[in-house]
């Protein structure tokens, strides 16, 4: 699939948080980036997933300026990226993948040397990073340079000077790359309190099952295209049927009831895919009026790796 599939079926009277119309970008004779168009919605919480190489670095690289484009447009909240990039930049916090701290600075002065980027005024740089060493949990560390920081103190560090100047749109690569599941947990409930209070959030992840919980819309990128965008529910529903599968007390031999199953090697277990949730029950009752008896019944849906599995597989 090329290019641009439509994600929403209303149209904003906003300007949207993202639109990148027709972006190309080339390095040499290598096309990294394929004529792809997106629009992400002022508040939405976006994913933007693909493998190792696929492009999502690069489109990120041009969103927030590191990439120079070959072709097309980016807008941010209306802003051209290039002609205004100024007003665009402001308005876009980056928490990359790789930690990128001036190790001789207190892990406060990162934080108020970031602000000083965009113009704010000390007084209020040092007081909006004390605030956020707070919220973040790094107030002791205040004075401390990032290199004595745990792996999970440095991925809140990141988060933290993303958020310094206020952004309107907040892009994430791989922000829990590395951290224990107790504080993925805990950065996944900040995630969602930042989108609720209306900042939007663009998440590039290894883990689906991070998109699959905190997306409310997603792109699949492969080979520089789009091949997958539209909301996640969605996403879900069209891709992938659901299974039933059935375990009984002893091999099946009853072909009349199988309706179409597969079934395991021992026989015994019975997998319905597509079945319609309405069946289901009717379904079991012939299957006990037949003389089995039921051990174990369990319903899966596709999961979202299923899905990202069978778009990027050749």
């Amino acid at each position: 699939m090329n290019g641009s599939p439509e994600l929403y079926d209303g149209s904003s009277t906003r300007s949207p948080a993202l639109k990148i119309d027709g972006l190309s970008k080339r390095y040499g004779d290598f096309l990294a980036v394929d004529n792809i168009s997106l629009r992400v919605e002022a508040g939405d919480f976006f994913g933007f997933l693909g493998m190792n190489g696929a492009g999502k670095t690069t489109t990120i690289n041009a969103i927030v300026g590191l990439a120079a484009i070959s072709s097309g447009t980016i807008e941010i909240f209306g802003h051209d990226n290039v002609r205004d990039w100024r007003t665009a930049r402001r308005l876009i916090g980056l928490a990359p993948q790789e930690y990128n701290f001036d190790r001789y600075l207190s892990i406060r002065d990162i934080l108020i040397y970031q602000a000083g980027y965009y113009g704010f005024p000390a007084r209020a740089v040092r007081e909006r990073a004390d605030m956020l060493l707070e919220r973040f949990g790094l107030t002791s560390k205040a004075r401390d340079t990032y290199v004595k920081l745990s792996g999970g103190m440095k991925r809140r560090l990141t988060l933290a000077r993303a958020l310094i100047h206020e952004p309107k749109l907040l892009i994430l690569d791989e922000p829990t790359a590395g951290v224990d599941v107790e504080l993925r947990i805990e950065l996944w409930d900040l995630l969602r309190e930042l989108n609720a209070a209306g900042t939007t959030i663009i998440l590039t992840t290894h883990y689906l099952e991070e998109a699959e919980s905190l997306c409310r819309n997603i792109a699949i990128i492969e080979s520089g295209r789009i091949v997958a965008m539209e909301p996640t529910e969605r996403l879900m529903g069209r891709h992938g049927p659901a299974t039933l599968s059935v375990t009984l007390d002893r091999e099946f031999s009853a072909p009349s009831l199988a309706r179409g199953a597969r079934r395991d090697g021992d026989l015994r277990t019975l997998h319905f895919d597509g079945l319609d949730p309405a069946q289901i029950a009717p379904m079991l009752i012939e299957l006990e009026a037949a003389g089995y008896t039921i051990e174990n019944v369990e319903f899966r849906r596709a999961s979202l790796q299923d899905i990202f599995l069978e778009l990027v597989r050749p």
